[in-house]
């Protein structure tokens, strides 16, 4: 496999070939990647995995014309043929105005130090053990009585991007994760939880102890659920699934929708749309942060945002192409694979912790609903219109009671973003974070 100065060479040189041939302007990125993985169930190894790969993709630009071509064959006879059918491919494309690449002002001169990738490999034996003992842990748990499996796995990804705009750079992240879902109960009586966890560096996973006794502790509390009576009335979403929330709205502030009209938060910039105790932050450079990286799918320099600032929307997240379909400047959000065009993404989004403790948030409700697990994508981004399945806890004076499933949560996100109430436990493990939150007034549908 290329080591990190081969890949940008490559990708370098791919650029080139497709400038010789007859493009405009061109890009080039080239991934590689090694990935180890391990799983077990009921006791007993059920996988080992290694990959190793490398994939180059191709962008060319024919005046307004733009198409991608991709391989995973880095021979020279490989480029040219790829360089050949891009050329072709843009050549045949309707019109985009939209296209092209980065303003050269806008590029990262400066690639920022992150600490995302770790160079040492863990071993088999440690993926081994790490998976071991988590299915150790959730089986040792009273009530639970079947796995569905441990899984620890790693991996580390070389980046680069090469463009005939003059950008040139490459970069590398890791990740180390553990998994475990088991089962508790008995026959029609059973109940699945699961808990996990992903980190940059091998010493900030918790302890696989940790984690299948949390996903054990979970099963068995989720155990004989009811169904909850139809009502309007708060619901507290439980940091894993309170993420959930967070994807919305970036989802509503992409800049394709926004290009679009197809969201309902197109008129909003620069107006409240959240309490004004609430912030939103988009951090690429964060250290260590599972989405972090120092340029984005187009080599624009990355700069920390708040999205939302005291309750006010104060940026779209945007690419290059949907910027000048808005008449706006890419705020460095683009990403894109080996074979599709840079589209606006988010990278370690959060909603930052507030003052109150979950058992504060939910002090004075008589009667609610805490949420675990979402089930399907009742969204429209258009309307802002939400119902999702859901199973969690009833919450009767303040504490949770019950288990109960088989309920919709309905409402619309306009009022839920403006009734969103945050609590303080904050935790970063997945890339979109958010504490637990509180949003008064849902539709509840039981019985």
């Amino acid at each position: 496999m290329p080591s990190k100065p081969d890949i940008l060479a490559i990708a370098d040189d791919l650029v080139a070939r497709a400038r010789a041939a007859g493009a405009d302007a061109a890009d080039a990125v080239a991934v590689t990647g090694t990935a180890l993985g391990v799983s077990r169930r009921m006791r007993k190894p059920q996988s080992l995995e290694r990959s190793e790969s490398t994939d180059l993709g191709l962008r060319v630009l024919v005046r307004n014309r733009q198409a991608i071509a991709s391989t995973s064959d880095v021979s020279h006879r490989s480029l040219d043929e790829v360089v050949a059918r891009a050329l072709a491919m843009a050549r045949s494309v309707p019109d985009d105005p939209y296209c092209g690449l980065a303003d050269p002002e806008l590029l990262a001169t400066e690639i920022a130090e992150l600490d995302i990738a770790v160079a040492d490999e863990p071993t088999l034996e440690t993926l081994v053990d790490w998976a071991t003992r988590a299915e150790d842990a959730a089986l040792a748990v009273d009530g639970v009585t079947n796995s569905e499996g441990a899984d620890a796995s790693w991996a580390r990804t070389g980046i680069a991007l090469a463009a005939s705009n003059g950008f040139a750079a490459t970069y590398e992240r890791s990740r180390c994760s553990i998994s475990v879902a088991v089962l508790a109960g008995e026959g029609t009586a059973m109940e699945r939880d699961y808990d996990s966890f992903s980190t940059i560096h091998t010493e900030d996973l918790p302890k696989p102890e940790s984690l299948g006794r949390a996903a054990g502790e979970k099963a068995v509390r989720r155990l004989n659920p009811r169904k909850a009576q139809s009502a309007r009335l708060p619901v507290v979403y439980d940091p894993r699934v309170a993420r959930g929330v967070l994807s919305h709205l970036a989802s509503a502030i992409n800049g394709a929708s926004v290009a679009r009209g197809t969201t309902f938060l197109k008129d909003r910039m620069e107006k409240a749309i959240m309490p004004a105790s609430v912030t939103v932050v988009d951090d690429p450079l964060r250290r260590r942060g599972l989405r972090s990286r120092p340029f984005d799918g187009e080599g624009v320099a990355q700069r920390r945002f708040e999205v939302v600032r005291g309750g006010v929307l104060t940026t779209w997240i945007l690419d290059s192409r949907s910027a000048r379909q808005i008449g706006m400047q890419t705020t460095g959000h683009a990403a894109r694979g080996t074979s599709s065009p840079p589209s606006p993404s988010t990278t370690n989004l959060y909603l930052e912790a507030g003052d109150a403790s979950p058992a504060e948030l939910m002090a004075d409700i008589q009667a609610g609903l805490y949420v675990t697990e979402m089930i399907g994508f009742g969204v429209n981004t258009l309307t802002g219109d939400y119902s999702r399945g859901a199973s969690g806890f009833w919450i009767e004076n303040g504490t949770l009671g019950y288990p109960v499933s088989e309920v919709t949560v309905a409402g619309n996100l306009s009022e839920m973003f403006m009734n969103m109430r945050v609590a303080n436990d904050l935790e970063f493990r997945y890339g979109t974070d958010s504490p637990t939150l509180r949003i008064d007034g849902m539709t509840i549908g039981g019985q």
